[in-house]
């Protein structure tokens, strides 16, 4: 037999009755039922239960066991009695009677608890993460990640790409965020730095003539931590094809990403349609650039309602050029109790409030105050059949601008009794982030969101350049590496109205991919980085490698990235990322577990050449 087992705790079934065998586990839980011993011995694979009574030899030693020693038993496989089966395991079936026992590791007063569902601090997790791990639901998250990243993998090889390994020490090379650097030994005073994405290599692959590349690539960037985003490393689905469109690139990747949804999504619902909307459309609607369309809500411009109105704040906000009044349809939300929720909202995002308006029934009072007679006169005339009851606007904008606006509004946004719409005001850029905020907490508020499904957008026509407000000074906005829609031909023209054939995909409001066309073309290149303020000598400096290879016949090609820590949240049903890494950073990118980042050894930095400046 085996030196530690013969079978996995999730492999026996009423077909091994009789067997002897043996299998090596952690003690799961122990039930003391008076003399007779229970075990649930658990491993990777699943959980069986063992007995064991004092007619045992192994009783005595046994007894001494606690929960997360590792054991291995040997024992014979009996049948359970029919009232008594586990339908919910595998091996509810059966048990194993213990005749012998060895303890292989045994365990110290536990930090935290694997059996249960247990609520512990992050940090204690993060700590102890080896045994945050064995936890039920850490094994099937890390399991599905796995499961996961090889399908990908099927996938692209499927669809006839090569899998290739790009550098992970290089040089700086700034892709939007902070790089790691690595200081050379050899090289006294400079550095390497760990690459932000392999963004560079795969171009110059195409250059190269592979044709087709992905990789599982890992990235690095400094980044400040949020919970859906790793503050130093992640993996990404890296691809990237020649003589493609933009649309090529969608027709390869959505087959590929939709698959491992239907696959690993638990019965929900993804979407085959993947709409494109444009960057500005997106900002428009939903108030972000990676929309959740679960929501049905979409905004809308109702400026024209408010121009010149009796609500002042709007009416004078109007008169300043670039400003807009943007309307947050909010189906059922017509009450004014949830309207001084949303009012409360806005509050906590910073803002005095959020102009609202709601419909209800018309009210005899409000016809009676309306037409200057009594409630009771208004009655007879309803009973009468004079005065047919419609709807009305309620609240301080309603009273403000009047029953026709109000009605206008109303139209517009397709809305009717016992709904409601919220407003914001201002230059778009200052209120959009805050608008999209709130359409997601009205949707999830009032259960319009389909929480059933995985909805997907191809996000697009990205702006190239944007203008500082205060010095007017054009910068990138996005990919400067992106070809611009036009060509030369575009940037000639107003920076401002450039667009790049760059896109994101976006997926329950989260942003799950980004890619672009690149400029492949040296001369449509340095007129890009020119117009930004960088000359063909910084360019060249900063990018040597790429605008060098580019001179020799570079062809045209494009690609993206997928974040696969992202997917398998998505794909997890969690919001924290760190719950589907293995060994992930704490918020302040520590590693609690191995004391990363620690401080260097003085003759470590001797060696670099490096020395430390004293912090206050």
């Amino acid at each position: 037999m085996h030196a530690y087992r013969s079978h996995t705790c999730a492999a026996l079934t009423a077909a091994n009755v009789g067997e002897t065998v043996r299998l090596s586990g952690w003690v799961h839980r122990v039930r003391d039922h008076g003399g007779v011993l229970f075990i649930d011995l658990r491993d990777h694979y699943g959980i069986t239960q063992v007995l064991c009574d004092g007619d045992s030899p192994a009783f005595a030693d046994l007894e001494k066991v606690r929960s997360e020693w590792c054991i291995r038993i040997d024992g014979t496989v009996k049948a359970r009695a029919a009232d008594l089966v586990n339908p919910k395991l595998p091996t509810g079936e059966i048990e194993v009677y213990v005749r012998e026992l060895e303890v292989l590791g045994a365990s110290e007063e536990l930090p935290l608890m694997v059996f249960g569902d247990q609520e512990y601090p992050e940090e204690t997790r993060l700590r102890y993460r080896y045994l945050d791990l064995r936890r039920e639901k850490m094994q099937a998250n890390m399991t599905l990640r796995s499961d996961v990243v090889a399908s990908m993998r099927k996938r692209m090889w499927d669809r006839e790409f090569r899998e290739y390994q790009t550098p992970i020490i290089t040089a700086s090379s700034p892709e939007g965020a902070r790089d790691f650097l690595v200081p050379s030994r050899l090289h006294p005073g400079k550095f390497y730095a760990l690459p932000q994405a392999p963004q560079q290599f795969k171009q110059l692959m195409m250059v190269s003539g592979f044709d087709k590349y992905f990789q599982i690539a890992p990235c690095f960037r400094d980044e400040d931590p949020r919970a859906d985003r790793s503050p130093t490393d992640f993996y990404q689905l890296d691809l990237e094809m020649s003589f493609v469109t933009q649309q090529d690139v969608f027709d390869t990747i959505q087959p590929v990403l939709q698959g491992v949804f239907e696959e690993f999504g638990g019965g929900r619902k993804v979407d085959t349609d993947w709409e494109q909307i444009s960057y500005k459309d997106a900002a428009k609607w939903y108030g972000t650039d990676k929309p959740d369309l679960r929501n049905p809500i979409k905004m809308q411009d109702c400026s024209e309602h408010f121009r010149g109105s009796g609500f002042a704040i709007f009416a004078s906000l109007l008169e300043n050029e670039g400003t807009e009044v943007r309307a947050i349809p909010a189906p059922t939300g017509g009450s004014r109790k949830f309207c001084d929720r949303m009012n409360k909202f806005a509050q906590a995002e910073g803002l005095p409030g959020m102009g609202y308006i709601f419909w209800r029934k018309q009210s005899a009072d409000s016809i009676a105050q309306e037409r200057g007679i009594t409630v009771k006169d208004v009655n007879a005339l309803i009973k009468s059949g004079e005065i047919v009851l419609g709807n009305e606007a309620a609240g301080p904008l309603a009273k403000n601008i009047g029953p026709e606006r109000t009605e206008a509004i109303r139209q517009q946004l397709g809305l009717d009794v016992g709904d409601a719409a919220f407003f914001l005001g201002g230059k778009p850029k200052a209120f959009e982030s805050v608008a999209g905020r709130a359409r997601t907490v009205i949707g999830d508020e009032l259960g319009l969101t389909d929480t059933n499904r995985f909805a997907f957008a191809w996000i697009v026509d990205f702006p190239i350049y944007e203008a500082d407000e205060e010095t007017g000074k054009i910068d990138f906005e996005h990919n400067p590496f992106s070809m611009p829609q036009g060509g030369m031909d575009a940037l000639n023209g107003n920076p401002l109205d450039v667009l790049g054939y760059q896109y994101d995909l976006a997926c329950n409001g989260y942003e799950l991919v980004s890619g672009a066309i690149r400029n492949h073309r040296p001369e449509i290149m340095f007129k890009a980085f020119e117009i930004a303020g960088y000359g063909k000598d910084e360019v060249e400096k900063r990018f040597g490698g790429m605008v060098n290879a580019f001179q020799f016949g570079a062809p045209p090609h494009g690609g993206c990235a997928a974040g696969i820590d992202r997917i398998v949240m998505l794909l997890a049903d969690t919001a924290n990322i760190r719950e589907v890494i293995m060994f992930p950073m704490n918020q302040r990118a520590e590693d609690l577990m191995m004391s990363a980042p620690s401080e260097p050894m003085t003759d470590q930095l001797m060696e670099l050449g490096l020395r430390l400046i004293p912090q206050d």
